[in-house]
């Protein structure tokens, strides 16, 4: 018999931690609908065709894909796979493959739904994805991400609004060293320009993508490798030199690339987002205008954005962009959006590090019945019924047990208060509560319970 186990990048969640997530999840639904955002949700599975290509050729080949049904060798390219192109192959194997993110899909769902929406349509959709990457600290192969996107408008003000967003949840979630780092594509393709490495734009965000892992010794290196000159790489010498507060490091940017019309697009753009985000008022989070954040997806056109911890365990865990024609490979063009992601999986791993989770994020049950056995087991039974008509969880033990291992149950379970309804309790037609947290307990009538619990405040 196999040992039980499951997939690397996988994770169980216990009801802890199921609590934690879904504490998570409320709050940062609740900044996306204070904003506009309606809610969707997509297949996981998506067409193959649907999703390649949008995510370059490392973003493809992390794409899981889905064998056909029966003998999916049966109308296999065996050229293809005889001359080992896997890519080619793939396709005559697989049609289906697992979503790799949110947007993609809410492209074409957009197509595909555009006469049933309202334009500008603002969406938000809190849904696993899934990614063959190696597993590591804040890596998973299977991870929630919770996006929110405006699509059918250009205008800057949806960066700034999205910005807020970023700062509102990661307030409300009590994330502490919040910065926002900001940059336009626009920018790094006049970049390109001026270093003379316009047909390369794509290797260039591809190496600077990984400036955080590697540092800028590595991305050189990658460069190099990439068939960049020791002259081109010294012309980007300033975009690994530039820094200091928003209206500095665009300063610094305007003198470098003030002659080229791409980047200046670009610079103006940012300087309108900054402009409209200090209107707004950041609460809690620092913006940053990072000129080596490339975010390497293929259809960002526009502002982009990445959201850091200062002292995390993990690399970001925000993230987003602007993308002028997404929806145009799937036949509809001209259509603007811009989008953000929340990832889950990280923020919960960050709040777990700075101890960040309140103990009342697991609280599933507000009130446990201890089982007395007889005429009590009935009473509670009938106790307990009336209170979840009245909005409260609770529980009747189920077992006639010791009271020393009942109330052990409902220390392990937190549960913050008990009803005890003895002989002494029934003759009296009252019932014992106590709290658990300081072992106080009081006398009330059955009638008088729910009016006590719900002064007591809402459960998290």
């Amino acid at each position: 018999m196999s040992k039980p186990a499951i997939p690397k990048g996988t994770r169980d969640f216990d009801p802890i931690e199921m609590g934690r997530r879904k504490h998570i999840f409320k709050v940062i639904e609740s900044v996306f609908q204070s904003y506009g955002f309606q809610p969707i949700e997509t297949p996981a599975m998506e067409n193959l065709e649907t999703l390649t290509g949008k995510y370059g050729d490392e973003g493809d080949q992390l794409i899981f894909k889905i064998l056909n049904n029966g003998d999916f060798l049966a109308k296999a390219d065996h050229e293809a796979l005889a001359s080992s192109d896997y890519k080619r192959a793939a396709f005559s194997i697989a049609k289906k493959a697992l979503r790799y993110d949110l947007t993609v899909p809410f492209a074409r769902f957009v197509v595909m739904n555009q006469h049933r929406l309202s334009f500008p349509f603002r969406r938000y959709q809190i849904q696993p994805v899934w990614r063959g990457d190696r597993p590591g600290r804040g890596r998973y192969q299977e991870f929630f991400q919770c996006d929110a996107d405006v699509v059918g408008t250009n205008s800057l003000i949806c960066e700034a609004e999205l910005i807020r967003v970023f700062d509102e949840a990661l307030m409300r979630l009590n994330i502490p060293g919040v910065v926002i780092h900001l940059n336009n594509r626009k920018i790094l393709a006049g970049i390109a320009e001026v270093a003379g490495v316009t047909d390369r734009l794509v290797d260039l965000t591809v190496a600077i993508d990984k400036i955080d892992k590697i540092g800028r010794e590595g991305v050189e290196k990658e460069l190099l490798e990439r068939g960049f000159s020791a002259a081109e790489i010294n012309a980007l010498n300033p975009l690994f030199t530039i820094n200091g507060a928003p209206d500095e490091v665009l300063n610094s940017l305007r003198k470098w690339l003030g002659n080229n019309n791409t980047a200046v697009i670009g610079l103006n753009e940012l300087q309108t987002v900054i402009q409209y985000t200090h209107s707004m008022k950041l609460k809690h989070a620092t913006l940053m205008v990072d000129p080596t954040l490339a975010r390497g997806l293929n259809y960002y056109t526009g502002a982009i954005f990445e959201v850091k911890v200062t002292d995390a365990p993990v690399g970001s865990i925000c993230g987003g962009g602007r993308y002028d024609d997404l929806t145009g490979i799937f036949g509809m063009k001209g259509l603007s959006g811009v989008g953000i992601s929340f990832g889950a999986d990280r923020i919960y791993d960050v709040l777990e590090h700075f101890s960040g989770f309140a103990n009342e994020t697991s609280v599933t049950t507000q009130v446990l019945f201890l089982n007395f056995g007889g005429e009590s087991a009935l009473l509670c039974i009938e106790w307990a019924e009336r209170l979840r008509s009245e909005g409260h969880h609770c529980e009747v033990y189920p077992d006639e047990a010791k009271i020393k291992k009942q109330m052990k149950y409902a220390n392990d379970k937190h549960i913050p208060f008990v009803v005890l309804a003895g002989d002494e309790e029934i003759k009296a037609g009252e019932l014992t509560l106590k709290t658990m947290s300081s072992g106080e307990q009081i006398r009330l009538k059955p009638v008088e319970l729910s009016a006590y619990l719900t002064a007591m405040g809402p459960l998290a």
